[in-house]
């Protein structure tokens, strides 16, 4: 029987392997860190069996795989602790998430911090025991009754939701069992350091018509010093929130009169034009032009895209003349109205069509958050439109524009490649031939990427870009997708060098991805502190007292006809307190005016990088700042 690693390196076993032992055959160390494989790719427990020619991985807690599994352990373990410290409790479910777990109990009452701790302390103790993790089936008869006996309601209601012959999977470690389709590490042994970050209430099954639960958030790691640093990080992340920072430099405001629809305040305006400017800037010099849709278009539209066979969950829909009609979600279907309003040769192609359109799309309460998650947000969207030929070309062009986009703002990032999904439309030809496009690009760029099977876009594969941002975490912007599906269904036409008409291939792609929520992104990337410029207020100029108030405005009218943010307070307060107050709102420039400075035809420059400069001639101090601007210099 041959195994194939994942570097290609072939071993082979005589009989039926697990793929613990498979670890241990490459090396000790390696089979000590593992927490699960993907075999045929397909995550899988160490515990399972191999038993014919096969591809193995496998992961340890450095491999999202391994980390999921690494912390539903951990989550199982919480149940447990709940389990042994308050045995009433009922248990429904509970999953590894991104950075942690969470499980959901049914309580009478919400569990306090004194309780998290208490929890916490049971966690580790049933760590240390070093049980062993043990996987079992039942029939579904007998997987009801096991846990009608354990009087676990939640647990008999999931069971019953699954087919008649289904074999139902438990996880067993002492004297706790779960039901679970796992995978699991070997023992609780590995999970050493564990933190419980917070509570929230939660809808059994996420529907608000059920009971309300308690659900407890976690984190776990295998060293507590990763520990350590994830919860720094979390300590630095709160400082950060957009949602405070937003409020406090006031960018813009989230009201009980819209929830998840939010107010752009005068300076968050700034910010978000200013966006919009480099935007239109950079998409120029690329070659695009910009174009504008409707926000509400009927339903003959959406059942044509395919949204509202789809999507329509996530739509806002009305009656208009007595026709159903839909506020848009996304911007390409009007993107295809345009094209069609012109013949077109091969000639023409590729035609770049950019749209920044405002979308909307209905997200429940729950997972509104902030500017990060809204119910209407502007859309930086580009359509192009192109022979097969150009696939290449014009997704190595796009990757390019992303690519400086992300650099400008000093953000890192990885690549994924999101494959076709189960609720896809188009045939398997039209499928291949968009998803080879896309990785040959790739390819061709010398750009490392992972594969994210099934989680392409219902019409196409997709490329997305993954930010990381100055304080490690990771954020989802970017975005290129390849489209041979929608141009079929509006029947677009170009007229090919031999005069046939034939179907151009689209892209659909994005930098910012949502405006808003990108905004959110830079607010916590930079803590508040905007490169200069993109600051709402680039220098904010103070008089030492009200006699150098007319100086002041001197300054403040020269600065503006340079073409830059300023403001000036003239309250009459002590000039310290104003500098306090102008570094709280994060200004990159102040500028003191007083007795020698108005005097010496001077100013007195502090910056937010150097603290105090000294003094200045203004005009230095204009084409100083002028220059930041110009090349958007990162502080």
């Amino acid at each position: 029987m041959k195994i194939t690693l994942k570097d290609g390196v072939v071993k082979e076993f005589d009989s039926a392997v697990s793929v613990l032992d498979i670890a241990k055959a490459i090396s000790e160390g390696l089979a000590r860190n593992a927490c699960a494989g993907i075999v045929n790719g397909e995550v899988k427990d160490l515990r399972y069996v191999v038993d014919a020619d096969a591809e193995v991985s496998i992961c340890t807690f450095e491999d999202e795989a391994g980390r999921m599994a690494f912390r539903h352990s951990a989550s199982h373990i919480l149940a447990q602790a709940v389990k042994h410290l308050y045995p009433e409790v009922k248990l429904a479910i509970g999953p590894a998430i991104a950075d942690g777990f969470y499980y959901d109990f049914d309580r009478e009452k919400a569990f306090t911090q004194e309780e998290l701790e208490a929890l916490e302390e049971e966690m580790k103790k049933i760590a240390k025991e070093d049980l062993a993790i043990e996987r079992f089936e039942l029939p579904r008869a007998e997987a009801i009754k096991y846990m009608e006996e354990r009087q676990e309601p939640y647990k008999v209601e999931l069971i019953q939701d699954l087919p008649e012959d289904a074999v139902i999977s438990f996880y067993k470690q002492g004297d706790f069992a779960d039901l679970c389709a796992g995978p699991h590490l070997m023992s609780t042994k590995p999970v050493k350091a564990i933190k419980l970050t917070s509570v929230a209430g939660a809808y059994w099954r996420g529907n608000e018509k059920n009971k309300m639960l308690s659900r407890i958030y976690g984190t776990a790691y295998p060293k507590a010093s990763e520990l350590e640093a994830y919860l720094t990080m979390m300590e630095e992340a709160k400082k950060r929130d957009h949602r405070k920072l937003g409020k406090e430099l006031k960018l813009f405001a989230l009201l009980d009169e819209g929830p998840g629809f939010p107010f752009f305040l005068p300076k968050g305006m700034t910010l978000k034009n200013t966006l919009l400017e480099y935007w239109r800037e950079i998409h120029k010099e690329a070659g695009y032009v910009e174009v504008s849709t409707p926000i509400i278009l009927n339903r003959d539209l959406w059942y044509r895209s395919g949204h509202w066979d789809h999507y329509k969950d996530n739509m806002y829909t009305t009656v208009i003349d007595e026709e159903d009609y839909a506020v848009k979600p996304m911007n390409c279907p009007g993107g295809m109205l345009i094209y069609k309003q012109d013949m077109h040769s091969y000639r023409d192609l590729p035609i770049r069509m950019g749209e920044i359109g405002l979308v909307h799309r209905h997200e429940k309460s729950g997972a509104l958050h902030g500017l990060m998650r809204v119910r209407c947000f502007n859309q930086d969207d580009a359509h192009i439109f192109m022979t097969e030929e150009q696939i290449k070309d014009e997704i190595s062009g796009v990757i390019r524009l992303i690519d400086g986009v992300y650099k400008q703002f000093g953000f890192k990032y990885h690549i994924e490649l999101s494959t076709r999904p189960e609720n896809s439309m188009g045939s398997d030809e039209a499928w291949e031939i968009a998803t080879n496009g896309l990785r040959d690009a790739l390819d061709e760029n010398k750009i490392q990427y992972t594969v994210n099977e099934g989680d392409g876009a219902f019409y196409g594969p997709k490329i997305d870009f993954h930010l990381e941002d100055s304080i490690g975490r990771t954020w989802q912007c970017g975005t290129i997708q390849l489209d041979m599906q929608m141009p079929e269904r509006f029947e677009l036409e170009y007229t090919a060098a031999d005069g046939s008409k034939k179907r151009p291939v689209m892209i659909h792609r994005v930098c910012f991805g949502s405006i808003e929520r990108f905004i959110g992104i830079l607010i916590e990337h930079f803590a508040g502190q905007f490169p200069t410029w993109l600051a709402p207020v680039q220098v904010k100029v103070l008089p030492i007292s009200e006699k150098f108030v007319d100086y002041a405005k001197e300054v403040e009218t020269a600065l503006d006809k340079a073409g830059i943010r300023v403001e000036t307070d003239n309250r009459a307060e002590k000039i310290g307190y104003k500098i306090r107050e102008a570094r709280n709102e994060r200004v990159p420039y102040i500028i003191v005016v007083g007795e020698k400075d108005q005097e010496a035809k001077k100013v007195s420059l502090r910056s937010r990088k150097n603290g105090e400069e000294g003094q200045f001639d203004l005009a230095d101090v204009i084409a100083r700042i002028q220059e930041e601007i110009k090349t958007k210099a990162l502080d």
